[in-house]
């Protein structure tokens, strides 16, 4: 029996929801760990786009059972958006969607803070999706939080909900919209998803030991990537969750045992959504050229996503921080037509800044290795030997440099566009 965990490398967007695809066919749980709708994970099926916020990847194998875990903060709107989206392209939920009942709940007053926040922020913000995720973290570890097991008794609910609009009386004041200012309409609809998700609600970690006990196979899904981590990533320009394998264990109640093997997810190039330090970014011509070639467009929000080059000591501070076993590269045949590739091998550092190497990224000064282009389609390749050496090249050079083995390549953005190497 074989536990795998999948988690971001870079600052997301690396291609986890094709990766989370294509491993789901191993295993019988899929669980999601951490984050919330402000996740977005693109898999693309015969030709056909499914793009999921909070929904595993794995529900699109009709014989997967998924999970979304105490450390997800759950918006029940997006949620039901989703299943029912689903439900019309003939995917079916039902007894094979659950949510662990410690799982704290987006409100909508939780968006209406984010955006206060965001605007008093002004050119210091971090440049959030809006999702109300931040504020939810920020209610559950000051306690003021709901759960979705907090749905079955009104009277919790109700005493929660008033101590919270008395908490938030400005901002919702200032915000608040439609229907939602009304804290008893709030509070009767609420209930009634209370009703739809009752099925649906677990005890997550129980769950997650009795999948174990049977010996069901339990991949681990991530959310976002490592150098977006509460802790290690480029603080204050974050997410609110652990991006890196503890959150895998704190967001599902289960022991470090659990997990046998850690896949890290890897762009062949680097981006990253709004503000915050990139010491490989290519702000001119050739970033938009990557933009362009790579659809390097948000799932969530639809911004352009900021684009350079790969930074190969980035990546092997993943690597240690996650004890990362295996990497998953994604996207390399974006690179089909460049002449040269650059990675960073390095960073010059101004001697007055310390050893805080992700504390320091704002001032550091890159530098570069030159590879050779492939300059020749890779779409579709299927097996090792079928790549050009240049491509081979290229893989060894980051695997060396990380020392952590790639097993993975994608090719292309469908299913099939895969080299899985033993």
């Amino acid at each position: 029996m074989k536990h795998t965990a999948v988690v971001g490398s870079q600052w997301g967007d690396e291609g986890k929801g094709k990766i989370v695809d294509l491993l789901s066919e191993k295993a019988d749980i899929v669980a999601r760990s951490q984050g919330g709708a402000n996740a977005g994970h693109t898999v693309i099926i015969n030709g056909e786009e499914f793009i999921l916020h909070l929904i595993p990847s794995g529900i699109l194998h009709p014989d997967k059972t998924c999970l979304i875990g105490n450390g997800v903060v759950t918006d029940l709107w997006r949620l039901f958006d989703e299943i029912e989206g689903l439900e019309k392209r003939s995917i079916s939920t039902q007894g094979r969607l659950f949510i662990s009942g410690l799982s704290h709940l987006v409100m909508p007053y939780h968006k209406w803070m984010e955006k206060h926040n965001e605007t008093m922020m002004g050119k210091n913000c971090v440049g959030t999706t809006l999702r109300g995720i931040g504020p939810t973290y920020t209610d559950k570890y000051s306690r003021f939080g709901i759960r979705a097991y907090d749905l079955f008794f009104p009277e919790v609910l109700k005493s929660r909900l008033e101590m919270n609009y008395k908490l938030k009386a400005a901002t919702i004041s200032e915000y608040g919209e439609g229907q939602f200012k009304d804290l008893y309409k709030l509070y009767d609809q609420l209930l009634a998803f209370g009703e739809k998700l009752k099925p649906m609600v677990v005890d997550g970690p129980i769950f997650m030991e009795k999948a174990n006990r049977d010996n069901k196979r339990i991949l681990f899904e991530g959310a976002q990537g490592t150098l977006l981590d509460i802790d290690y990533g480029t603080f204050p320009y974050v997410t609110s969750s652990n991006t890196t394998i503890a959150g895998a264990l704190t967001g599902l109640g289960v022991p470090p045992s659990y997990i046998h093997k850690t896949v890290g997810i890897v762009k062949a190039y680097q981006t990253r959504v709004g503000n915050g330090p990139f010491p490989t970014e290519l702000d001119n011509s050739q970033g938009e050229a990557l933009r362009e070639a790579g659809k390097e467009f948000g799932a969530s929000t639809g911004r352009p996503r900021r684009t350079g080059w790969l930074d190969l000591v980035l990546l092997k501070y993943s690597v240690r921080i996650n004890g990362m076993t295996d990497l998953a590269i994604t996207k390399l045949d974006v690179l089909d037509d460049l002449d040269e590739i650059k990675v960073c091998t390095r960073y010059e550092l101004p001697e007055d800044r310390g050893e805080f190497l992700i504390s320091n990224l704002d001032v550091v000064k890159p530098i570069y290795k030159t590879l050779k282009g492939w300059k020749k389609p890779i779409k579709g390749m299927t097996a090792y030997e079928e790549l050009p050496r240049e491509t081979r090249d290229y893989i060894k050079f980051i695997e060396d440099y990380v020392a952590c083995k790639a097993t993975i390549i994608s090719t292309g953005a469908g299913r099939e566009d895969t080299i899985v190497i033993p």
